[in-house]
Order: C-alpha cells, then sequence, then structure tokens
C-alpha cells in the first residue's frame, strides 16, 4: 500500500474552477481513483440526505471539503503518488510494513 493522491478537476454552477485532491492509501492509482470516488459520493448522499458528512477514513480517505454546486470532472481525473510538498503529516494514514 502506498499513499495517493487524486486531482479532480472541478467547476462550479457560478463559473469558477479548481482542482479538488483527495489522499489517502490504496494499493494502485485505479484503487485510489475507485476509492476517491467512493468517498466523494458518499459525502455527496450523505449532504443530500441531510446527514452528517463521513469523516476520515482510518486509510486517510475523506471528503471534508465538500461542496454543494460544484461538479467534479472524474473523467479528467488523476492519481499518482503524493508528493509532500509542505511538509504535511498524512494523519489518518497506516505504515504497512
Amino acid at each position: 500500500m502506498a499513499y495517493y493522491e487524486v486531482n479532480v478537476p472541478m467547476r462550479s454552477t457560478a463559473g469558477n474552477s479548481g482542482i479538488h485532491v483527495f489522499t489517502g492509501m490504496a494499493t494502485d492509482p485505479a484503487a485510489a481513483m475507485r476509492i476517491a470516488e467512493q468517498t466523494y459520493r458518499a459525502a455527496q448522499e450523505a449532504q443530500q440526505a441531510g446527514r452528517t458528512i463521513p469523516g476520515k477514513r482510518p486509510d486517510g480517505w475523506g471528503a471534508r471539503g465538500y461542496r454543494p454546486g460544484w461538479q467534479l470532472d472524474w473523467r479528467a481525473a488523476t492519481a499518482t503518488l503524493w508528493k509532500d510538498l509542505h511538509g504535511w503529516p498524512r494523519s489518518g494514514a497506516v505504515r504497512v510494513a
């Protein structure tokens, strides 16, 4: 298992654009993409049902930054090994020997 980042282009209904970044543990880039999208869908469903958005999972995946009104372009998403450019801790990450 490795720590991955999934970058998903997004656009708001107001015409703004950006990238939503998901991070967490996965076995490979395809698994990272699948887990990131599942995490986002769970947050979306919870918000639409009036429930609290699920917190970060033990493997690091979460969608704290969920924003209603933004559309994510999963077809243009990319998954790569996470690059610690700022010295940020990988909270919630599990170390696998």
